[in-house]
């Protein structure tokens, strides 16, 4: 049963939906709570911008067993898409056509839409189905992104990303709260404070992040640095050996660079870096780590992901970056391809051995990819 918005009485719930039976209303709240502080500590330590919104969406997610969630980050007078988690198109389109589907151009914040709304009142909507939203409701939902993927949008709760400040740096959405039977069911109210509450550390964690992000950025290219990659390396290194998932590197070296310097100018050499380095960001997953490790040469981390998925993706990007046209001619790569915990235990080990990978490579004539043995 609904509760129609009242601006006088409301307060930060625009609408209150009565718990069914059997939904979180009855999980622990003091468990959840320190659960929360824990995720809390976890997403203020985490220094790539990039993971640290994938995991602020999936922990959201986790909390409320939402089907879906899709994070926007406020970009002036618009908001942009930052995330989008949506297991069931995922598993239907693939996960870069889920992508290319449900993000578009930034949305204008005093467009009437659900985001644009909380992003300008910092209040919280919880709404049992979307399409039957209260009458006068001062926000619109976009059905145009369920006809353009056959999705059907139920229940939604919508967050602001507020800072101590109170400036509303994103707002998280979340999509169709599921049962175990996988129907999907209103978002209990219980969960509204805890996930703002979620959504106000996570908020600090983005501006930390944000301003940290300054110092581990490289000059010409503007992805990662080498300083941020020994940190990151290490921290994924041991984070493999907790929780045994695959971690892998792939090192991409410019072939025959310094002849691109030395007939074209630098000038023209500082393009074809930054426009590597573009390839390689749009053509990888959004929590893939890309670094100029130094010179002519990138290291691409890729946590969660297999020495053959590793070696999958290093044929991909050396048959992208062959085809691109460059300004001045064709540009080819050698890559190096190493994984835990098939080639190393460490990550100065993966390193080594992704560097033995690139020797290879390169030994074999370039353009070509060497994956250690």
């Amino acid at each position: 049963m609904a509760t129609v918005f009242d601006p006088q009485t409301a307060g930060n719930v625009l609408v209150n939906w009565r718990p069914l039976p059997g939904t979180p209303s009855s999980v622990d709240q003091t468990k959840l709570l320190t659960e929360l502080i824990q995720i809390g500590i976890a997403l203020t330590s985490e220094r790539d911008l990039s993971v640290l919104l994938e995991r602020i969406v999936a922990e959201s997610r986790r909390f409320t067993r939402a089907e879906a969630g899709t994070l926007f980050l406020r970009d002036g007078e618009g908001l942009r898409f930052a995330v989008v988690q949506n297991d069931l198109l995922s598993q239907r389109f693939g996960e870069r056509e889920m992508r290319r589907r449900l993000t578009f151009e930034p949305l204008p914040v005093d467009r009437p839409s659900l985001a644009g709304y909380v992003a300008q009142t910092g209040q919280v909507i919880n709404l049992a189905d979307a399409y039957e939203l209260p009458p006068g409701s001062p926000f619109l939902f976009n059905w145009r992104f369920d006809t353009r993927t056959n999705y059907r949008t139920r229940s939604v709760l919508v967050v602001p990303l507020s800072d101590p400040t109170g400036a509303v740096l994103g707002v998280l959405q979340l999509i169709n709260a599921l049962t175990d039977d996988g129907s999907a069911i209103p978002f209990d109210p219980g969960f509204e404070n805890l996930i703002r509450a979620l959504a106000s550390q996570a908020a600090v964690a983005i501006r930390n992040a944000r301003l940290e992000d300054l110092s581990f950025r490289d000059g010409l290219t503007d992805v990662y640095n080498r300083r941020y990659f020994k940190l990151r390396i290490e921290e994924e290194a041991k984070r493999h050996l907790r929780f045994e998932q695959p971690l892998s590197l792939v090192l991409v070296d410019l072939d025959h660079f310094k002849e691109i310097n030395d007939q074209f100018g630098h000038a023209t050499g500082d393009a074809v870096l930054r426009e590597a380095a573009r390839l390689l960001v749009n053509q990888s997953r959004s929590f893939t780590t890309v670094t100029r490790y130094g010179g002519d040469e990138f290291a691409v981390l890729l946590v969660n992901t297999p020495k053959a998925g590793a070696a999958t993706y290093a044929q991909r990007m050396k048959g992208v970056i062959e085809r691109y046209p460059f300004k001045h001619g064709p540009v080819t790569v050698s890559l190096g391809v190493a994984a835990l915990p098939d080639d190393a235990r460490t990550g100065e080990e993966l390193l080594a051995a992704a560097d033995r990978g690139l020797y290879d490579a390169k030994r074999a004539g370039r353009n070509a990819v060497g994956v250690c043995s």
